[in-house]
């Protein structure tokens, strides 16, 4: 793994592309909605490896690993929590072989559902379940870890801590929040990146936010908190259900670079999409901001 001072040196040229989304993708390409993702991927290895060769084609130079929910609790569902370090080394694997170039992330999301309280013994649950996994992406080789679509600053810590525990370097943290920049539990999400950073965050931000014209402003929020890497990841607006069942997103390929162009003068470095977000989109953006 890199270091965090291995990793800012590796950004340091200038802005950053990250990938878009992968679920949503693989959902348009036949993955059955409500299954796990991860065993998904698993027996269909071309369909992710296809997409995210072409977001390495589209200018993405970190790609996200389809780790978002492999971790153990949530694997339980189809009986492979037993096996969730090999689940997350298989797939960042997976992800080395189809974009050998690219740095890698293993992503890691909310347990919220899992917890009805923040009470000390959750918190242990989330610790060793975020070790489990981590463990596991360690052991695949991923360059960084990639918390995001966080809800809770306890998640968060928890993940930092888990992080420690496993010795992991780099690791960034985003949030899904409102655009005017609170968490959908009411806390203001500024000074919880600044803890982050503080307690050695490598980059942090937001993602799943509907992008629209205040994402630029939520940015410039957020910039006056933190001094380190600031991530934009918005969705790519507001989705509407189709006849077919799946959420289909509104605004197309410019509108969503010009977006993310506004976000990078704000003073967001490392840039990418998040649901409906297509390699189009990746290609769109740095089009306009390279």
């Amino acid at each position: 793994m890199l270091t965090k001072a291995a990793f800012h040196e590796k950004i340091s040229a200038g802005l950053r592309f990250l990938d878009g989304a992968t679920g949503s993708n693989l959902l348009l390409a036949g993955m059955p909605k409500g299954c796990c993702a991860e065993e998904w991927v698993l027996a269909h290895p071309e369909v992710l490896v296809s997409l995210q060769r072409r977001y390495a084609k589209a200018g993405s130079q970190i790609i996200y690993a389809p780790t978002f929910q492999a971790q153990p609790l949530a694997l339980e569902r189809v009986n492979l929590q037993n096996q969730a370090e090999t689940v997350n080394a298989h797939l960042v694997a997976l992800t080395r072989s189809a974009v050998p170039g690219c740095l890698v992330a293993g992503d890691i999301t909310t347990l919220a559902a899992y917890c009805d309280s923040w009470d000390a013994a959750n918190f242990d649950l989330l610790v060793e379940n975020y070790r489990r996994q981590i463990r596991g992406l360690i052991d695949g080789g991923v360059d960084l870890l990639a918390a995001e679509t966080l809800l809770y600053p306890q998640e968060a810590e928890a993940i930092l801590t888990a992080a420690e525990l496993e010795g992991a370097g780099a690791a960034t943290y985003t949030f899904t929040m409102q655009s005017d920049g609170c968490l959908f539990s009411g806390a203001e999400a500024g000074p919880i990146l600044k803890e982050l950073e503080h307690a050695g965050a490598s980059a942090v931000g937001f993602n799943c936010v509907a992008a629209d014209e205040l994402t630029p402003s939520l940015v410039s929020r957020l910039r006056r908190y933190v001094e380190i890497p600031l991530i934009a990841k918005p969705n790519a607006g507001v989705p509407v259900i189709g006849t077919d069942g799946l959420a289909h997103y509104q605004m197309d390929a410019e509108q969503f670079a010009r977006l993310l162009s506004d976000c990078a003068a704000m003073g967001a470095s490392l840039l990418g999409g998040c649901c409906g977000t297509t390699p189009e989109y990746i290609a769109a953006a740095k089009a306009i901001l390279q």
